[in-house]
């Protein structure tokens, strides 16, 4: 059932391995990339408890050795500290330039051992095995690496592309039903920003794969990351196109802001609550019609998802200080945010052209809500 997704960025392509159980043939897919048989894995300690023998007894099959790097799981492990105890223990493993640097987990994992491999050395080659169903339709593609700040999220990091991606999809049987609807929030997003074929047949079909139907599974993942591919191809750095892939991202970072970056609001959560918020701005500055932010909204709510504000539990700052915080997205340009708007399901564009007035607005109201 494996697929394979190619991203064709010349010297530095890779492929996306897709299909259950591909963490007991792992040493197969990695021996072809070592010049010595070891490699380093960094990982979280609720991955290294379900799955971490799987993908070490998986090596040595193909008589590969492995060291591992437990830390802690959440959103805070990606900070200066852990990447400073990432990169020093790195070193006292004696990680050559052309060793490889395993990174296996989820999102924070990707990203932090990633910026890790990016750093150590000006650069050592590094894997994904994506263990989330975020990490494995976004985050583990397209070669953005890095950690939080204070200030905010991923403003400290370099685009490092992995040498290669191995999604195993069964590995999605042991996600919490909370973890894997936070990621199919970006899944969903790829439907909206340039796929309106793929939204409809997620709005019949989504509820199989979040039930562990394989084939839908597989779907899932591939049709998401051969649109991340196509587009990280076309604008590796996030000139121009790329910026699409921010649909939803500008409301959940300053979300996730407010939140502390706790289990407050995972980042999925925050992103389909960010689409839901940008295709109400969509509709308010006239450019889709009001019907699109309705089904937006009510596929979400079918798949029991946070839609609203209000399903966020605790306080929130007032809309004054979410439009603040939204300032300190790594995304302004001449002082001016960028948005990720939509004329319609599937016809996302980037723009600058935004009143704060509008957005303060969609905020209010939408505090407003949470009574």
């Amino acid at each position: 059932m494996m697929e394979t997704v190619h991203v064709g960025l010349g010297d530095r392509a890779y492929d996306i391995h897709i299909g259950p159980g591909l963490l007991t043939r792992s040493g197969s897919f990695f021996a072809p990339f070592l010049k010595r048989p070891r490699v380093a894995i960094i990982t979280d300690e609720t991955v290294a408890k379900l799955h971490l023998s799987t993908l070490v007894k998986g090596l040595e099959l193909q008589g590969i050795s492995s060291s591992s790097l437990t830390l802690p799981a959440g959103e805070s492990t990606k900070s200066w500290p852990h990447l400073e105890r990432t990169v020093e223990w790195l070193l006292d493993e004696k990680i050559e330039r052309n060793d490889v640097v395993v990174a296996f987990g989820g999102g924070v994992i990707g990203d932090l051992a990633g910026f890790a491999a990016a750093v150590l050395r000006r650069g050592v080659r590094f894997v994904q095995v994506p263990t989330s169903l975020l990490a494995q339709v976004d985050s583990s593609v397209g070669g953005k690496t890095g950690i939080n700040a204070p200030q905010g999220k991923n403003l400290i990091g370099a685009f490092h592309q992995p040498s290669l991606v191995l999604a195993d999809t069964e590995v999605l049987d042991t996600l919490t039903e909370r973890d894997y609807l936070a990621g199919y929030g970006e899944v969903v997003k790829y439907g909206l920003l340039g796929d309106s074929e793929f939204f409809q047949w997620l709005e019949g079909n989504a509820s199989r794969a979040a039930a562990g139907d394989m084939a839908a599974r597989i779907r899932i993942v591939k049709r998401s990351v051969e649109m991340k591919a196509d587009i990280v191809v076309r604008d590796e750095t996030e000139q121009g196109d790329r910026a699409l892939l921010n649909l939803g991202h500008t409301f959940c970072h300053a979300l996730e802001a407010a939140t502390g970056y706790s289990d407050r609001l995972l980042h999925g959560e925050g992103v389909a609550i960010g689409c839901a918020l940008a295709f109400e701005l969509s509709a308010r500055m006239g450019l889709c019609s009001q019907e699109d932010p309705s089904r937006v909204r009510q596929h979400l709510k079918d798949m029991k998802m946070k839609v609203d504000l209000s399903d966020i539990q605790g306080e929130l700052p007032d809309a004054d200080a979410l439009l603040n915080l939204m300032s300190q997205d790594k995304k302004m340009m001449a002082g001016k945010l960028h948005f990720v708007l939509a004329k319609g399901i599937g016809k996302a564009f980037v723009t600058s052209d935004v009143d704060p007035d509008t957005v303060r607005g969609v905020l209010r109201d939408a505090l407003e809500l949470r009574g």
